[in-house]
């Protein structure tokens, strides 16, 4: 099929998608492959948040600043580093990945498969029913035979505080498609974005205050904040712990932003971004319509069936169901509803048990994540905290990575820490966390561990490389084994 004609006045099909980010091409492209007819609604850039403005941005940027951080912790490569980064070439990297914010090539790969896109603002208008409003005015009419799929994803979150219109705020989107530098930057939060945003803009050379209410990382092991936050201070940031603002103040567009803190002192900066969490993308979709509460999250079972509405018609996939905010479950999330739909549309059974086709239980046991600071932090499954509050009875491993020889030869004095949290009546890891340089790649085999629930004594038999960074693996299952006898 061909993008969409647009003097038809209503057209049906099988399936309609409300977003074209990844999670709503994942959704689109399995209900192709099972032959059922699609039709995609965007109204930005095909390709949505992850493509533009969140994940392939950040980390295009942020791999420049951590290729000369990781020389310089290798003796004969340090001498090499001189200087400061040339930010034009690391803005021109970015610019590439993003195709300079042009999505021809996605909107292409979409219409490759065989789906029909449509831009525009879509909206639900009643069951199986979608409107899409053109900018231009137009409205044509989608009718879904068997479903429709919510991937609207999300958008940043700012707070209800004086002077927050005024100051113009930043947020992620401008953390990652800005091309100046500012010479001072105030970031407002401690998670992942926020770390992430103040190691990038550090390196990139700005004077980054970053300022948080609780701890850094708070979704993670606490060791992981406290080590990024060790290295943030060492490269300089500014880092207030403890912290929050209550006002802000720029007469000026053009001047200074100044940020009244809870202490009564100000801060003075050229910009300030926040980083203070997400709002779904759902306050204008027709949720009225159907019987759900517009600008709210939606509650989905496993299969991404959003619960509430008559019929299993209506999906909720990626971030609006607020399981997990990240782009790699948010796929994952779209394959699993994808192949759910076409099982339905065939009357099939759908498998939504506990290891089923149809079932996302990774969303709640074995979600992966990384933060790609100087050092990298990497975990999946549970904290310890979260495990003893699930009522497992666990015991935790930890180990800091100067006991593997590959991780002193990946970088001199190495410094990381890894922890396994263990169930100790299956003998099973219910979670694992890694803080060091690279070790995003470390993460897939404690995800594949987890998600497995592989025995602790047949994982033993999983024998690292030597001499890798992955050799932890080693010394955390014999503590673990040495403990136990």
């Amino acid at each position: 099929m061909n993008e969409a004609r647009e003097d038809q006045t209503s057209s049906t099909y099988d399936v309609v998608v409300l977003g074209a980010g990844p999670v709503g091409q994942n959704v689109a492209d399995r209900a192709r492959a099972a032959g059922l007819t699609v039709a995609v609604v965007e109204r930005e850039l095909v390709g949505g948040e992850c493509s533009y403005w969140a994940c392939v941005p950040s980390k295009a940027l942020l791999r420049p600043v951590i290729a000369v951080a990781d020389a310089r912790w290798v003796d004969g490569a340090r001498q090499a580093v001189t200087g400061r980064l040339d930010t034009d070439r690391v803005f021109v990297r970015r610019d590439h990945y993003v195709s300079d914010w042009d999505d021809t090539g996605q909107a292409e790969w979409v219409k490759s498969t065989g789906a029909d896109l449509y831009r525009g603002h879509g909206r639900i208008d009643g069951p199986r029913r979608t409107t899409v409003t053109r900018d231009d005015g137009a409205r044509h009419s989608l009718i879904a035979r068997h479903a429709v799929a919510i991937a609207t994803g999300s958008r940043p979150l700012l707070p209800d505080i004086p002077g927050i219109h005024e100051a113009r705020p930043w947020t992620n989107r401008h953390g990652t498609d800005s091309s100046t530098v500012p010479g001072r930057l105030a970031i407002v939060g401690g998670g992942g974005v926020g770390v992430e945003m103040a190691t990038l803009w550090q390196g990139l050379g700005s004077q980054v205050a970053l300022l948080t209410r609780r701890r850094l990382i708070p979704r993670m092991e606490p060791f992981a904040g406290e080590l990024v936050a060790r290295s943030l201070i060492e490269a300089g940031v500014d880092v207030r712990i403890g912290t929050q603002v209550t006002a802000l103040h720029r007469p000026d567009p053009t001047g200074h932003v100044t940020l009244t803190l809870d202490d009564g002192s100000d801060l003075q900066a050229d910009e300030v971004m926040f980083a203070t969490g997400r709002t779904p993308a759902t306050d204008d979709i027709g949720l009225d319509t159907v019987g759900l509460t517009t600008g709210t999250w939606l509650d989905v079972d496993t299969t991404c069936l959003v619960r509430g509405v008559d019929g299993t018609w209506l999906y909720a996939v990626g971030d609006v169901n607020h399981r997990a905010l990240l782009t790699h479950q948010g796929k994952y999330q779209a394959r699993t509803a994808g192949d759910a739909i076409a099982a339905r549309a065939a009357g099939l059974p759908v498998d939504d048990g506990p290891w089923g086709d149809h079932a996302t239980t990774a969303d709640q046991h074995a979600v992966p994540q990384v933060f790609f600071t100087d050092p990298e932090a990497a975990a999946v499954g549970l904290t310890a905290e979260q495990a003893a509050q699930a009522g497992h009875r666990i015991k935790t491993v930890d180990l800091d990575f100067n006991t593997a020889q590959g991780a002193n030869l990946y970088a001199d004095n190495y410094r990381g820490h890894a922890r396994m949290v263990v169930d100790l009546d299956r003998e099973i890891l219910l979670g694992v966390t890694f803080v060091g340089p690279g070790v995003g790649e470390l993460l897939h085999s404690a995800t594949v561990a987890v998600a497995g629930e592989v025995p602790l004594k047949r994982l033993r038999h999983a024998i690292a490389c030597f001499p890798t960074v992955s050799e932890i693996w080693l010394f955390l299952l014999a503590a673990y084994q040495r403990d136990r006898t």
